[in-house]
């Protein structure tokens, strides 16, 4: 099977995302209100990029599938600018069972809000995982207070399922539940 690939978009380039960029990761959640709707505004250490970011990231990983993270870059001044998640849902569950249905996140720098960015990269994954014959469902989870994931969420599509506690290892959020059929 092949490697998904993301084309690039309007405004923005894509890559795969490896434990070899451990320097972005770090660099996009020093900044506290990137981080507000993941741990409260706590930035991320190093020592938690290598020890808790990296293996999860690892554990999930599939280019073949199109899990993992996908790094954005600016066309035009080829600064990284964020990311955007692609699991199944409940990956860190006790027992995962929803591998046709991908779990969509993004980070994005705080420079870039309210650009669009976040809705045309998460379009441009859309895309390509619309294309892949095992996944049904294209869904993204967010707290409440999270309007602008929300919003992304709407405009790609996706309609509410369900408020919900969403388990993870590393803490349970109350979440929102958006969903769309892949066709």
């Amino acid at each position: 099977m092949d490697k998904v690939t993301i084309p690039d978009s309007e405004r923005l380039t894509y890559g795969f995302i490896t434990e070899q960029d451990t320097d972005l990761l770090f660099e996009l959640d020093q900044d506290p209100d990137v981080m507000r709707y993941i741990n409260g505004g706590k930035v991320t250490t190093m020592e938690d990029v290598h020890n808790i970011f990296v293996p999860r990231l690892n554990a999930y990983s599939n280019q073949e599938k199109g899990w993992g993270l996908w790094k954005v870059f600016e066309k035009d001044t080829n600064d990284f600018i964020g990311w955007v998640l692609v699991r199944p849902l409940d990956f860190f569950s006790d027992e995962p069972t929803q591998f046709d249905n991908l779990e969509l996140g993004w980070r994005f720098k705080q420079k870039t809000w309210g650009k669009g960015y976040g809705t045309e990269a998460a379009q441009a994954i859309c895309n390509e995982l619309a294309k892949l014959p095992d996944v049904k469902y294209l869904c993204a989870l967010a707290v409440k207070e999270n309007a602008g994931s929300i919003n992304i969420m709407k405009k790609l599509g996706m309609r509410f399922i369900e408020s919900a506690i969403c388990k993870d290892p590393l803490g349970d959020l109350d979440v929102v539940h958006y969903q769309m059929e892949n066709t």
